[in-house]
């Protein structure tokens, strides 16, 4: 697999974790305290570190680092939008494509190679 892939691959998944570590409390655990929803963030946290850490480092191999932090900021576009929307049962925004437009003007800018 090449490493871009693998390194996406990762990050998809690291962002899933830290989404839900950053946003999904404010759903799952709106009953407790904040200090238990930080606590409980924070073992998420670890576990998003986890694959994020290794993740850089595979993709830090071939991509630059700003190759790597627009990857990640796609990356976390694509997958904070279906979680607002099927997840925390938020509305749909053209406001999201026009975001996403920018994020692909950001992404063909870094890996361009100029």
């Amino acid at each position: 697999m090449p490493v871009w892939l693998t390194t996406a691959s990762m990050l998809v998944l690291s962002n899933l974790f830290m989404t839900y570590a950053w946003y999904g409390h404010l759903k799952t655990l709106e009953s407790k305290p904040w200090y238990i929803a930080a606590l409980i963030s924070w073992c998420i946290a670890l576990g998003e570190y986890m694959i994020q850490v290794p993740a850089n480092r595979i993709g830090y191999t071939k991509l630059s680092l700003g190759e790597l932090k627009i990857m990640q900021e796609a990356i976390t576009l694509l997958v904070f939008i279906p979680f607002s929307i099927f997840f925390m049962n938020q509305s749909f925004k053209l406001d999201y494509v026009w975001a996403g437009l920018c994020i692909v003007g950001a992404v063909f800018f870094i890996f361009r190679g100029g």
